[in-house]
Order: C-alpha cells, then structure tokens, then sequence
C-alpha cells in the first residue's frame, strides 16, 4: 500500500537560503538591465565630467595629476551610495510584497538581508569596475604595486558593506521609495562632498577642514590614494585619521558595522510583522 506522507523538508542552511537571495536579485537585474545604468553610464559620465570639467580648477597636492586623484575619491562616493540603492531596493520589495513571501519560506529572515546586502555589494562592484576601466583609458593608474592595489580594493568593499547595513535600516524604516530617496540623498551628498573626495582639505576653513579629514570618507579615500599610489602621504599637519589612512579604513567598517547591523535587524524583525 502506498503512503501518502510527505518526507519532511529540511529548512536550507543560512548560506544557502542567502545564496538563493542573491541570485534572485541579480536574476531582476538581468530581466531589467536598466536596472545598472547608474553604474555603467552614470559611472562614466562622472568619471569623465569631474576629470574634464573640474579637473582644470583644483589642483592636488604634489605632481600628481587630478584624473589619478579623482577615481579614488569617486569610487569611494560610488559605495557610499550603495547604502542608498539597498534602502530602496528594500523599501520597494516591502512595499510590494515580496519579502512576505520568503518570509513564508523556510528560510532564516536574517537570510533575506544577508542576501540582498550581497547583491546590492555586487551591483556597486560592477560601477567600480567601470569607473576603473573608464579611469585607465583616461590616464589613471595603479603604480605601487599588486598587493597594495588589491588591498584598497577590499578596502572600498569592506566599507560598502558597513554602508549597506546603514541602508538596510533606513529602508527597514521607511514606507516609500520617495521618503527612502530624499533622506539618502540629502545625509549621501554632504557626507562626500565634505571630504577629501574631489578637493585637498587644505584649503578649507579650518573648521570644515576638521570635520572633513574626521569624516570616514576622506580616510578611506586617503588610504586608497596612497595604496594606488595616486597621492602622497598625508601633511603633518593633518588629523590623525589622514595620518594613519589605513588603519581607520580597517576600523571604521568595522564600527559602522556593529552599530548598524543590530539597528537592520531590529528595524526590518519590527517592519516584518506589521
């Protein structure tokens, strides 16, 4: 006689059910490839505009020309503001649905996160990679060797990570895309521009100079340029961040990180259950 008993269903490890996220997410990219605009052409666009348009007005320290300090500083923007493609990439399957129906599945909810950290990590790599070719067809270069160039690259994804977690609890909090645009672009925007990013701070207001040489930007934008050998080491006169580029591109993932991570988790269990 035949049973009709179902075999029971092993719920999917936490890699695997993140692995599944991933891949659905990159999946909808491939269906909507407009989807990648803002790292493809965006990227390009930049990339060539501060190079051609601003490039005649600053000038950076030391004989280094401004298209070698631009594209670290411009890479450093692009995963400052994967935090704002993951809060409305969030805040848009929230709205739609979507994460009700894995939250349905067997599926670990941490997963859900997890892996749309990942693909949005991704989707920034690939503007990164762009911006990168774009850079070496107009001058750009790596000039301190392989190790130090691929430590830098870790760097600015390590960083993107601790952003993606801050989006991930601004997208937990927020009811619209329009609500989740407005507040990313407007904290996003200051928190590049007053840095290192495009300028020396040297010629700064002593006060903006302050709070643009403590800003994790200007760190990790200081580290890459001394890494790709795009800059010279930071003037003594410099804060403490500036002197020590590295090191703080290593612990500020790390603090942001452990601060925003619990605050995601906490907002997106909360949002889940309404």
């Amino acid at each position: 006689m035949t049973s009709n008993t179902r075999p029971p269903i092993s719920p999917p490890s936490m890699l695997r059910a993140s692995a599944t996220v991933v891949w659905r997410n990159l999946i909808h990219i491939k269906r909507m490839p407009e989807m990648l605009m803002d790292v493809t052409v965006q990227s390009v666009m930049f990339v060539l505009l501060f190079a051609y348009v601003f490039g005649g007005s600053i000038n950076p320290p030391g004989p280094i020309p401004y298209k070698e300090f631009l594209l670290p500083g411009i890479m450093v923007q692009t995963m400052v503001f994967s935090s704002a493609v993951v809060a409305m990439g969030l805040t848009n399957d929230l709205q739609k649905g979507i994460v009700d129906r894995l939250k349905s599945l067997p599926i670990s909810r941490s997963s859900v996160l997890v892996g749309r950290s990942m693909s949005s990590l991704i989707h920034s790599s690939i503007g990164i990679a762009v911006m990168g070719v774009t850079g070496l067809l107009i001058g750009w270069r790596i000039r301190d060797g392989f190790v130090d160039g691929i430590l830098a690259f870790v760097l600015l994804l390590l960083f993107g990570f601790a952003m993606i977690w801050l989006g991930i609890w601004v997208g937990s909090l927020m009811r619209t895309v329009e609500a989740v645009q407005g507040f990313m672009f407007t904290v996003m925007f200051p928190l590049t521009f007053v840095a290192n990013t495009f300028a020396p701070t040297e010629n700064m207001p002593s006060w903006l100079r302050f709070v643009a040489e403590w800003n994790p930007v200007s760190g990790l934008t200081q580290a890459c340029r001394e890494l790709w050998g795009n800059a010279p080491a930071a003037p003594s006169d410099a804060a403490w961040p500036l002197q020590n580029a590295v090191l703080v591109s290593v612990l500020w993932p790390i603090v942001l990180t452990a601060i925003f991570a619990p605050l995601a988790l906490r907002a997106f269990k909360q949002r889940s259950k309404d």
